[in-house]
Formats: C-alpha cells, sequence, structure tokens
C-alpha cells in the first residue's frame, strides 16, 4: 500500500516584498507573520545572514529554501555586472540562515539554446551540489519560460538539463512562467518526476507575449488567473514547499500575498 501524499507546504518568495523588505526589515516580515505564513523563501541573503536569521526569528518565521545565483559567474544589471559571491561564501549564508535547499533562480536565455551549453550548466549545478554537502546544504534550480521555450533534440531545454542532473539535484518549478512558455505545466510536472523539490505558485492571465524579457504588469492573486495551479500541485508529490510570489501586483502586495495564501489554503492540496 502505497503512503499518502504529503502536501507540499506554503511560503513566500521575499523578493516579492523587496521594496519594503529593505525598508524595513522587521516590519515586513511581522507583516508577512500576521497573514499566517511561517515559512519564506529568502533571496540576496549573503549580505548579512546573521542579521535576517535574528529578524526571521524573532518573527517565528523560517526559510527551508533560498535564492542564490550557483551557475552563473556574474550577473548582468541595469547598473552593469555584479559580481556573484563565491560558493563558499553563499553555502556558508545558508547554512547560517538553516536552509535545506539553495536554488539558482536564473540563468539568462543565451545559456539554454545549445546542447553544450546545457549540459555544461547541468555540470556546473552537479559540482555545486558536491560543494553543498559540506555544510549540510542541497542545491537546485528555478526555471522561467525560456527553458521550456528552448526545445533541443526534441525535450525542453529544462528537460535535457534535468536529466543530466545529479540524482540529488532540485527542481523548483515555476507554474506560472511553465504555463507562460505553452507548455502544460501538470505534464510537465510528471515528466520531471521526483526531481520536483518546490514549485512557485503564482498567476494571471495567459497572453501572448508574456516572457522574463518584460516582466509581466497584471499578475494576480493565486486562483485569479488561468494558471492551473491545483492540478499542478497534484502533479508533483514529491514537492515539499509551495512558494507564493509576485513579479509584480499592482495592487498592495501584502493583500496580494493575503489572498494568494487563502485561495491556496481553500484548495487543500497544500498545508
Amino acid at each position: 500500500m502505497s503512503s499518502p501524499r504529503i502536501a507540499p507546504q506554503i511560503s513566500v518568495q521575499l523578493y516579492s516584498v523587496h521594496p519594503a523588505l529593505a525598508a524595513d526589515l522587521d516590519g515586513t516580515l511581522a507583516k508577512l507573520a500576521a497573514i499566517g505564513l511561517e515559512r519564506v523563501e529568502a533571496f540576496n541573503f549573503t549580505g548579512e545572514p546573521a542579521r535576517l536569521k535574528a529578524a526571521l526569528d524573532a518573527n517565528g518565521l523560517a526559510s527551508p529554501t533560498g535564492h542564490a545565483i550557483l551557475i552563473a559567474e556574474d550577473v548582468q544589471t541595469p547598473d552593469g555586472v555584479l559580481a556573484v559571491p563565491s560558493p563558499e561564501v553563499t553555502f556558508e549564508a545558508a547554512a547560517t540562515l538553516g536552509l535545506d535547499y539553495v536554488i539558482d533562480p536564473f540563468l539568462p536565455a543565451q545559456h539554454w539554446q545549445q546542447r553544450d551549453d546545457v549540459l555544461r550548466s547541468a555540470e556546473t549545478l552537479n559540482r555545486r551540489a558536491e560543494q553543498a554537502k559540506a555544510y549540510g546544504l542541497k542545491v537546485g534550480y528555478h526555471n522561467h519560460d525560456h527553458e521550456l521555450r528552448s526545445i533541443i533534440e526534441g525535450r525542453t531545454a529544462l528537460e535535457l538539463f534535468a536529466a543530466n542532473l545529479d540524482p540529488e539535484v532540485a527542481l523548483e518549478v515555476d507554474v506560472y512562467w511553465a504555463t507562460a512558455s505553452g507548455q502544460d505545466a501538470p505534464a510537465l510536472l510528471r515528466r520531471l518526476g521526483d526531481r520536483v523539490k518546490a514549485l512557485h505558485l503564482k498567476d494571471g492571465p495567459m497572453r501572448e507575449g508574456i516572457s522574463t524579457a518584460e516582466l509581466p504588469k497584471d499578475q494576480t492573486p493565486a486562483g485569479q488567473g488561468d494558471v492551473p495551479l491545483a492540478e499542478a500541485i497534484e502533479a508533483a508529490p514529491s514537492a515539499e514547499y509551495g512558494v507564493i510570489e509576485f513579479d509584480h501586483y499592482a495592487g498592495d502586495i501584502f493583500d496580494g500575498i493575503a489572498q494568494s495564501f487563502a485561495a491556496l489554503q481553500k484548495l487543500g492540496v497544500v498545508r
């Protein structure tokens, strides 16, 4: 007899509230805790991990997952090229925060067009996974749309990438971006299988032209758009975390998060 399915735990990606977080760390975390959240997903955490950890503890929050660049050596920003912290610095900070998974949130589209580039990225992430073991950590990758729009040898670049990852390397599938790419997100999740350890659960209307090249400004709280969230969650029984996220939200962001939290709880497929 198979074990009963364990629903993923609800979290929120702190990037969703990054302007508020920069202005008032403790106050922002207190607002998230007041919504009922018990977990967050950290980002950009290498600078002051001890301060962030203290603020999380003070508000009864944990950060089991966090985003940090692991594959690229630098990041192009509007202000120029930003050097990426060394894996050692990243993993030390992650251990300070008490993370379980360090997840690479973004590798630009040019890295997903050719087979050799995809295999090279998988090899790099495999090396990071080996390095992370010394800190008691695991690593993963989070998709956008471009990894799924690129088709190499009859399958998406993300699936080619996954097939060349070591077994302990995880995937965090962003269901919104998977849907925006034109993929059937539940079917994709079933193909990716037990490697999926986290989901990004955001929503919005699916329309022509959605891409990470220009982040959409019409994302909605969970359950108010066209993304098949409930079906996606059911298709990923290995997912441990369901992470609320907004790339952009036109209304009050805390209200949007609260609506998402309530909607996901009502679905009964997360906890």
